[in-house]
């Protein structure tokens, strides 16, 4: 059953909130450091071993994907369209699959808090949507089939 264009930008911009509470301190080394320590611990409490040390190479792959993902946030918060709710599904989809492979890979249960949610708005933000109310038309993802914007 069809959800209307207005639930599905609420659940774009909730998915981009979300992205950003949980992003946030991915985007510089130093919130990151402090960050790895939490995720450390949360994953040990869980039953895992402590996560390893990053060296200054996984530090700019963290931040770089940290930084991208706040800016492409708050256009998900500022523009909460069905089109790129359909784009931010198919990132989460593959972030979920890597996701997945790093928890078959490791075992480290703290991935469990990251790939069901990731996986969720993956599915959400897919779910069959009525029209766009403002007037933007899209045939699928890729093409739009009106002048607006």
């Amino acid at each position: 059953m069809p959800i209307s264009s207005s639930a599905n930008r609420r659940i774009v911009r909730a998915s981009a909130v979300y992205d950003l509470v949980v992003t946030a301190a991915f985007a510089t080394p130093w919130t990151f450091a402090l960050a790895h320590d939490q995720i450390s611990a949360l994953n040990m409490a869980l039953g895992g071993a402590a996560l390893p040390a990053f060296t200054p190479f996984h530090l700019l792959f963290a931040c770089l994907m940290g930084s991208i993902v706040l800016v492409w946030s708050v256009l998900r918060i500022l523009e909460p369209t069905r089109r790129l709710g359909r784009f931010d599904g198919v990132g989460r989809f593959l972030f979920s699959t890597w996701m997945a492979w790093c928890l078959f890979e490791t075992g480290a249960p703290v991935l469990w808090l990251f790939v069901v949610p990731e996986f969720a708005w993956g599915v959400a933000q897919w779910w069959p949507a009525g029209r766009e109310a403002d007037g933007q038309r899209y045939n699928g993802v890729l093409s739009r089939t009106s002048t607006a914007c």
